[in-house]
This record gives C-alpha cells, sequence and structure tokens, in this order.
C-alpha cells in the first residue's frame, strides 16, 4: 500500500472540492477501496473520508424511495418499508457479500465498486481497465467470469454488483452533487460500456459525489426474484444474476422488467 494524505471533511462543499484533486478517492465503507489498494491496483495521493457528511437517510414516500449514499447495504436491505415495498431490491442486496462486508458498504459505494476480474486485480498482467492502452489479458486468456454483452475489443470485465442489478430493473435515479452543481442520472446512464475507455466505470466527473439513490414507487411488489447464479452458495460474485419484475392486473401481465448481472461492463436492461 502507497503512502497517501487523509482528510476528513465535515460538508458536502468541502468534500466535492477535496474530491476535485484527480489523485484523491472517496472512502465510505472501504469494502472496495481498501481491497484495490492493498493488491496495488490503487494508489490514491489522497483519501478522502466522506462518513461525516449527512448522508445517511432513508426517506419513503407514496411516490418514491430516496436512499443517501452513505446508508448502509443492511440497513437498507432490513427497512421495513423496502422489505415490503421494494423487496426486489432487498433480495438483490441479500444475495450478495457476507452480513459483515454488508454492514460496512454503502449505497454510493456498491454503485462504484471495480470489476472482480482477475487481470485488474494483478498489476503484473496487462489490463486496460487498471493500465490504459497495455491490452486485455483476459481475452486470451482465462474469460469465464467476463462479459458476454456490450464488450470491446480493449476490454470484457464485468460489474460485480448486485444491488445494481436491481436498480436497474427498477427504474432508479443517481443524485449526484459536484463542481458543475447537482444533477441526476438515469441509472441505466450512470454506468458504461467499456468501447475504448475501460478504465472510466461510470459518468461522473472529477469531483462528482453520489449524494443518493431514488427508486420510484413499486410496481413489482408482490411478483418478482432476483436469481443468482455463482461458484458456492454464499459471498461469492455472480456468474450470471437475473432481476426480474412483473406488474400483473386482473391476471394479465401490465409491464415486465428485467435486467442482468454478470455479463455485462454495467448492469444490463434488457426490458
Amino acid at each position: 500500500m502507497n503512502r497517501y494524505d487523509y482528510v476528513r471533511p465535515d460538508t458536502i462543499a468541502d468534500a466535492i472540492k477535496a474530491l476535485s484533486n484527480p489523485e484523491a478517492r472517496a472512502l465510505a465503507g472501504g469494502t472496495n477501496l481498501v481491497d484495490l489498494m492493498k493488491s496495488d491496483v490503487a494508489r490514491p495521493a489522497v483519501v478522502v473520508d466522506i462518513n461525516r457528511l449527512p448522508l445517511k437517510a432513508i426517506e419513503v414516500s407514496e411516490d418514491s424511495l430516496r436512499v443517501g449514499a452513505l446508508v448502509s447495504n443492511s440497513d437498507l436491505a432490513w427497512h421495513p418499508d423496502v422489505q415490503a415495498r421494494w423487496p426486489l431490491l432487498s433480495s438483490a442486496i441479500l444475495a450478495g457479500a457476507s452480513p459483515q462486508l454488508r454492514n460496512a458498504a454503502t449505497t454510493g459505494g456498491n454503485l462504484l465498486q471495480r470489476t472482480r476480474c482477475y487481470y485488474f486485480y494483478d498489476p503484473s498482467t496487462a489490463c486496460n481497465k487498471r493500465a490504459p492502452g497495455s491490452g486485455c489479458s483476459a481475452i486470451g486468456g482465462v474469460n469465464r467470469i467476463h462479459a458476454i454483452l456490450g464488450a470491446s475489443s480493449d476490454c470484457i470485465a464485468v460489474h460485480p454488483s448486485d444491488m445494481c442489478v436491481a436498480l436497474a430493473a427498477l427504474d432508479a435515479t443517481v443524485e449526484v452533487d459536484g463542481p458543475q452543481g447537482q444533477r441526476e442520472l438515469a441509472f441505466t446512464d450512470f454506468h458504461r460500456l467499456p468501447d475504448n475507455e475501460p478504465e472510466r466505470d461510470n459518468n461522473l466527473q472529477q469531483g462528482d459525489l453520489i449524494t443518493a439513490v431514488t427508486v420510484p414507487a413499486p410496481q413489482f411488489g408482490k411478483h418478482f426474484t432476483y436469481l443468482k447464479l455463482r461458484d458456492r452458495l454464499s459471498y461469492a460474485f455472480a456468474l450470471v444474476s437475473v432481476a426480474a419484475g412483473l406488474q400483473i392486473e386482473n391476471g394479465t401481465i401490465k409491464d415486465a422488467r428485467i435486467a442482468l448481472g454478470g455479463v455485462a461492463h454495467k448492469p444490463w436492461r434488457d426490458t
């Protein structure tokens, strides 16, 4: 692990200012960033601890669910309103990681986690996501966990999140604050396909901070499933997963949502 400076802002404005440094990285639960730093994959010059920011609220209304970026995965998954009205989201979160990790991992951090590609985590190998222009070792290597949809000749890595697959199916919105002000991104536009810039996982700009995720009023509370195929029954990333929801009225399917995980560079919305 490299040496780095540590800052702990008290306000969103101060956090944005600190994160405007291209060598800075935000620290929330640390379940991914610390791993990357230990593996020498991430080498930030500045670690910006955002845990003092007022982003830990879960707000429920008739029209939506609003989740602060620092809400833990456990608090979100076990929230009674989420389990009752957005059970697809709850079940997807509980399919991921372990209880200990879910207690630490945050909503915003879940969106930003990096791929689990073997070669990305091995600094001795070529990886365009880690070292742009170096090549993609996975294309001619061990690639059973890699993309079958939306890949490019530069990268076939997949996004590892379970929660994000459900959020893609549920038409979530990501709230962002940054040097250019506040804005919202449709969840399906937040993550990127690799194209010729696989080092860019998402459409955040330098200094941007995720502040919340909003999910509209549920249409799929009764008819849903989250299925996950993995190498073992617990604490394993998806080889393939699916979040599916049906809106059924009088025995007729009025709407259907399907999103896929483990098969593309981003959560793959299929309907």
